[in-house]
């Protein structure tokens, strides 16, 4: 069969299976198997491709019928123009996410010490790292998070203090901006997610509880007591939960809160400052 033939039915593969971007994750999958680029596919599309090729690639085809993300299955995501190494440990980054770095860094400036909880991949204390040069502390409660976030700290060359940690509980010290990308998703919705995220991506980082708002209570009821003054509190949050966690913002002591959309026009972000420490 040729590279231009083994494409053709990779899409077949995954449209059959109901894989929504099945002609570019087809593509994907070829380019992963072969270790080609584009460039290189069109001029070589109607050569024969090596046996040995096409079994892996009806491999990954399998897995990714079977509706496994196609970031776990090349094990790496792109995020803020940097590269992650993902598993099933962390949740993929998602482009929304670069929001929230955006608006972190929005009021960084270079050396300022920055918190980031429920780090995962650590691709938003590593962005911030790369492109802020802040001083970073990334905590999770998974070790095998860790170590994924303690490899790609060092793939993309930045030192990140890791720690082991229920939220605040094994945190010292005071930061000038604690950011989070917490779970939200309220309990009873995970089973309506889609396959690859709910059969997939690590329950524990999704699950916030019944109506998705049981970190951001913590987050916020514990921050100012790790923040210093005139902190900043930055989350991400679900596209309909702006309103409540502001509000649970202000409660707090919390000022100039804002909630910030992303580029699709869903809220996402809450941010604001706590003009003293508690």
């Amino acid at each position: 069969m040729t590279l231009e033939g083994a494409l053709e039915y990779g899409k077949e593969v995954l449209q059959k299976a109901d894989v929504s971007e099945y002609e570019l994750d087809a593509w994907y999958l070829m380019e992963y198997a072969c270790k080609m680029d584009k460039s290189w596919y069109y001029l070589h599309k109607n050569e024969e491709m090596e046996k040995e090729k096409f079994l892996e690639y009806k491999l990954l085809l399998k897995k990714r019928a079977e509706r496994v993300p196609l970031q776990y299955i090349t094990g790496c995501q792109e995020f803020m123009g940097l590269e992650f190494k993902v598993n099933s440990h962390v949740l993929i980054p998602r482009q929304d996410t670069e929001t929230l770095v955006e608006e972190a860094a929005k009021v960084l400036e270079p050396g300022m010490e920055v918190l980031d909880l429920c780090t995962g991949s650590g691709c938003v204390i590593i962005s911030l790292l790369k492109h802020k040069q802040v001083i970073g502390t990334a905590s999770d409660v998974s070790k095998q998070a860790l170590l994924i976030a303690k490899e790609n700290a060092r793939n993309n060359q930045v030192e990140v203090q890791l720690i082991r940690s229920d939220l605040f509980q094994n945190i010292t010290g005071k930061y000038d901006m604690i950011i989070a990308n917490p779970p939200y998703i309220p309990t009873g919705v995970i089973a309506e997610l889609m396959p690859e995220v709910r059969s997939f991506e690590p329950v524990e980082a999704l699950d916030g509880g019944e109506d998705g708002l049981d970190f951001y209570r913590e987050i916020v009821g514990k921050g100012g007591q790790f923040l210093k003054s005139n902190g900043y509190l930055c989350l991400e949050i679900g596209h309909d939960q702006g309103g409540r966690v502001a509000f649970l913002m202000e409660e707090n002591g919390y000022r100039n809160v804002r909630v910030i959309k992303d580029l699709a026009g869903n809220d996402r972000v809450v941010r604001g400052n706590l003009p003293s420490v508690k």
